[in-house]
């Protein structure tokens, strides 16, 4: 089994509260986690219909079949147990209690701000982070893999563990999970559109989304894109970076940019069906800088941490690629996917540390193996991701 990394940060949460509800993506590893931390719980699935009616027809009734210890898994699919569960530990305070999981953040976020305030923690389970994938394959075979083999298999456990064909698994986990989830949350009347504009948003992935222009191209309104969007980043198949932009005024942009949640299932929407295709894509550099940045957002999320990471982009056309923001500091972070070195990297780095006296000296995540540091930055192969943090 792969040791996640945020397993301490569940174990100390579990001593704190009565609830500790973890959220992720479809198949990023929650039931395995959740289990294997606490192998003497009852375990419940409510994807399962019959429980599921069960618990939504008679919660309480429900709820006394099980002792105190107790993982629900997905348990957005009967949001009304809250409830109920929230009387149980306001009567019992018993530590650990209970154990949620759920793959819809802004629906079960909204639930458990209205029913479990105060009462949980809430946890962000990503898919694989490239710490994990190091510890659970040998020195050997990280060796062997290349940068395009990281990519192109993505970060899914299952993937690993069960030694998955990357490209049927993702189709799968489209089929299985995404079409499924999106038809559940929205009410889709044409599929195929919606394919259509997954197919053209992993297209543009690593850029400031424009809707309108979106919108020309899909044939649909740009208000539903923006619903669309929404449904994406709740069931965790996209994640938005935000810019920063405190303290720059109107020099800046100020829209988001978009990001997938795994790069298997990006080279997946985008048609690539091999390593070696994938290293010939004219979009190899935005795919590279989305393993990047989502390793980043995943190493802090494990720590049981806001992510506090964004990009920097102002009117002139200067960028940073990811900014890490520590206390009033700011560490900048150029992201390139080439395998040699060039000290032009460097360029966007050493111009942001002149605009604010707040950055501090910054990295640059590259494919290859020689990583000087100089007064300005630090060089890193990204497979060292977690030395900035």
């Amino acid at each position: 089994m792969i040791t996640r990394k945020i397993t301490r940060q569940l174990i100390q949460a579990a001593s704190d509260y009565p609830v500790v509800t973890i959220i992720g993506p479809r198949q990023s590893g929650k039931t395995t986690l959740a289990k294997s931390t606490f192998p003497d719980y009852q375990y419940c699935s409510l994807e399962d219909p019959d429980i599921r009616q069960f618990a939504s027809s008679d919660p309480r009734a429900f709820l006394a079949q099980y002792s105190s210890f107790v993982i629900f898994d997905e348990i957005q699919r009967v949001p009304e147990l809250l409830s109920y569960i929230q009387g149980i530990v306001d009567k019992e305070n018993i530590k650990g209690q209970f154990i949620l999981t759920g793959s819809h953040q802004l629906k079960l976020r909204a639930d458990i701000t209205q029913s479990l305030a105060g009462r949980t923690a809430l946890l962000t389970l990503l898919p694989l982070s490239i710490d994990e994938v190091k510890s659970f394959l040998s020195e050997h075979s990280i060796a062997e893999m290349s940068r395009d083999e990281f990519l192109f298999k993505g970060f899914f456990p299952r993937v690993y563990q069960d030694n998955l064909e990357p490209n049927r698994a993702y189709a799968n986990y489209y089929q299985t999970y995404i079409e499924r989830d999106v038809r559940q949350l929205i009410n889709l009347k044409n599929l195929s559109l919606f394919e259509k504009f997954l197919k053209l948003l992993a297209g543009r992935v690593g850029q400031i989304i424009n809707l309108n222009s979106l919108s020309n191209d899909v044939g649909v309104s740009s208000t539903t894109l923006k619903e669309w969007l929404s449904v994406l980043e709740a069931s965790f198949i996209i994640i938005k970076l935000e810019p920063y932009y405190e303290n720059f005024g109107k020099r800046v942009i100020k829209s988001a940019k978009i990001y997938f949640i795994d790069t298997g299932l990006l080279a997946y929407l985008l048609d690539i069906e091999s390593p070696k295709i994938l290293g010939r894509d004219p979009l190899i550099g935005q795919i590279f800088e989305n393993l990047v940045v989502l390793d980043a957002i995943k190493y802090r999320l494990n720590q049981g941490l806001s992510p506090n990471l964004y990009f920097f982009r102002d009117v002139q056309g200067l960028e940073v690629d990811l900014l890490f923001k520590q206390g009033s500091r700011l560490i900048p972070i150029e992201i390139k996917s080439s395998f040699t070195f060039n000290k032009v990297f460097a360029k966007g780095i050493k111009k942001f540390q002149q605009l604010t006296v707040n950055a501090d000296a910054g990295y640059i995540v590259y494919a290859g193996d020689f990583t000087p540091t100089t007064d300005n930055y630090q060089v890193l192969n990204f497979l060292d991701i977690e030395k900035i943090f």
